[in-house]
């Protein structure tokens, strides 16, 4: 089906620019700066401000989640919440373990609602050439690394690492250990010099859990523009909140955070997911999400 989104309010870092959508296949075909002369069907959104779905970061599902759990986890973490793209990791001691992990929690996530990312978690002592490489033969999208003493930076072969990341170059992200959380900002000082001085593809910062990923970090991971986006060709994956006067000036987060009261309609790949304080719960309508080339487009 073939329809236009008119005066649609979208919110991009804090500034509402109001533009007119036109929709093919549940996908965003064109933006239109005109759409007086299209005889499609029109939707008008004057009404509510409009931002692309969240992607969350949420490291406590295990394979091993019931059903019901994860159910209730999708409804109250993600779609009650306007997020439709779930980023979680696998934790992995030794490459031998990494493909049995990972097809692990796809098999736990096979009846998702929504889309989901797997990356893998290991301790920054265990990185190693040899990993890296298995990881990008598996595409795998993102490497978090566990950070607990400065001396785990001792001893890695940072130049070999950057050579087995090439071309696929899929970021690593710091994760400080929580027996060392008082020493977080000593460790990430260390940990950006050295990205810095070695020229490691790699996040500077901690992903925040459950708030919304940053475009930037998502286009380190390779997900920006495939999701979190309204552009031309992405799919149709939005959330509406109840246009006030108070959140005219606030950015996606501060939506997130504290309006969550005002979000009334999420979509997801076209279809309604949630309204209102109802959920449209669609087991299997989630995808796994592979990503094809990291960081590829420009911001």
């Amino acid at each position: 089906m073939t329809y236009i989104i008119e005066n649609a309010h979208i919110l991009k870092d804090k500034e509402l620019t109001i533009n007119s959508l036109l929709i093919q296949e549940d996908k965003v075909s064109a933006n239109l700066t005109h759409s007086k002369q299209y005889q499609f069907i029109k939707m008008n959104l004057e009404p509510y401000i409009m931002t692309p779905s969240f992607v969350l970061l949420n490291s406590n599902i295990s394979p091993k989640i019931t059903h019901h759990e994860l159910k209730q986890l999708f409804k109250e973490q993600f779609l009650m919440k306007g997020s439709t793209t779930l980023f979680t990791h696998v934790p992995v001691s030794y490459e031998s373990e990494l493909e049995y992990k990972v097809k692990g929690m796809k098999t736990a996530l096979i009846s998702s609602p929504i889309d989901y990312i797997i990356g893998i978690k290991i301790s920054l002592r265990h990185l190693t050439p040899s990993l890296i490489r298995k990881c990008k033969k598996e595409k795998i999208p993102a490497i978090f690394v566990e950070i607990g003493e400065h001396d785990d930076f001792m001893g890695i072969p940072w130049g070999w690492i950057r050579e087995a990341m090439f071309p696929y170059n899929c970021p690593l992200i710091p994760i400080i250990s929580s027996s060392k959380k008082k020493e977080a900002k000593a460790l990430l000082s260390n940990w950006k010099q050295i990205i810095l001085q070695e020229k490691i593809p790699a996040i500077d910062e901690e992903i925040s859990e459950n708030t919304p990923i940053s475009k930037k970090v998502l286009n380190k991971i390779g997900l920006y523009p495939q999701k979190s986006s309204l552009m031309n060709g992405t799919e149709l994956s939005y959330n509406l909140y109840f246009k006030e006067r108070e959140i005219n000036n606030v950015d996606e987060a501060d939506l997130f955070h504290y309006h969550g009261d005002r979000l009334v309609i999420t979509v997801h790949k076209g279809k309604i997911v949630r309204v209102l304080n109802e959920v449209l719960f669609k087991p299997g309508f989630g995808e796994y999400v592979t990503v094809r080339t990291p960081s590829f487009f420009s911001l």
